[in-house]
């Protein structure tokens, strides 16, 4: 046997139920004990449970259950005022202060309205490396054989009049040894380090000296190249091992 609550809801622990049991009958005994001024009911539109130890929300001022309490389980609308956090600004990653009690949403608006230093990067930065062309793209693109970038126009080796994979090798191997030889002689080293570069280099000049460090670094990779190349099949047929 089912027992309802006269006041309208799911509650039976307003009852206590005694069952009778007597020769071959049942008989049920109900001692009504209510307590109106006891408890309270869930103020979660989807609960409305009543229970006796009601817990009121801080923020919200509400009273809710066990399972309602947290801010979450009954979407508190108050919940900014206690649940504080330091909003982050999405454009320049700075923490903004704000007041207890006021919108995040509102801070972080008026904050990009006026006081936000974006740090603007440039997009286009890769500059296409044929002459004549100003054309920037958003991500490089660099040739197979030259590694130089380019943009999509000039990106084939035929559309930029490619040098190769060794002539740019040796272009940049240049490039190195111009630079150490500028910081080499720059006038800003010191009395100890020109010195001792004038009794390395004897009686040559620096230009003769840099050149002869150039050609012998032009002889180094015409040995390596050569050392490399594939040995010719017909020679390959002729070794035999004694």
């Amino acid at each position: 046997m089912n027992f309802h609550c006269q006041r309208g809801c799911n509650c039976n622990s307003d009852f206590v139920k005694l069952y009778l049991q007597t020769s071959g009958e049942e008989k049920y005994n109900v001692i009504e004990m209510e307590f109106p001024n006891l408890g309270e009911h869930c103020s979660e539109s989807t609960c409305n449970r009543l229970d006796f130890l009601p817990l009121k929300c801080d923020a919200c001022q509400g009273i809710f259950c066990t399972d309602h309490i947290t801010y979450t389980s009954h979407s508190c609308p108050s919940a900014y005022k206690k649940d504080i956090q330091v909003p982050v600004c999405p454009l320049c990653d700075v923490p903004i202060p704000i007041k207890r009690g006021d919108l995040p949403d509102v801070a972080v608006g008026l904050h990009i309205d006026n006081d936000c230093r974006e740090s603007r990067r440039k997009i286009f930065s890769n500059k296409c490396s044929s002459k004549g062309c100003k054309v920037k793209e958003m991500v490089p693109v660099k040739c197979n054989e030259c590694s130089a970038n380019f943009c999509l126009k000039h990106r084939h080796p035929t559309d930029h009049a490619c040098i190769g994979a060794e002539e740019a090798l040796r272009l940049r191997r240049l490039e190195a040894l111009n630079k150490k030889g500028q910081t080499t002689i720059s006038p800003n080293s010191s009395n100890s380090n020109s010195h001792s570069f004038r009794s390395l280099q004897g009686t040559m000049t620096e230009d003769e000296a840099l050149a002869r460090a150039l050609q012998a670094s032009l002889d180094d990779e015409e040995r390596s190249r050569r050392i490399l190349q594939p040995v010719p099949s017909g020679n390959r047929d002729r070794c035999r091992l004694s």
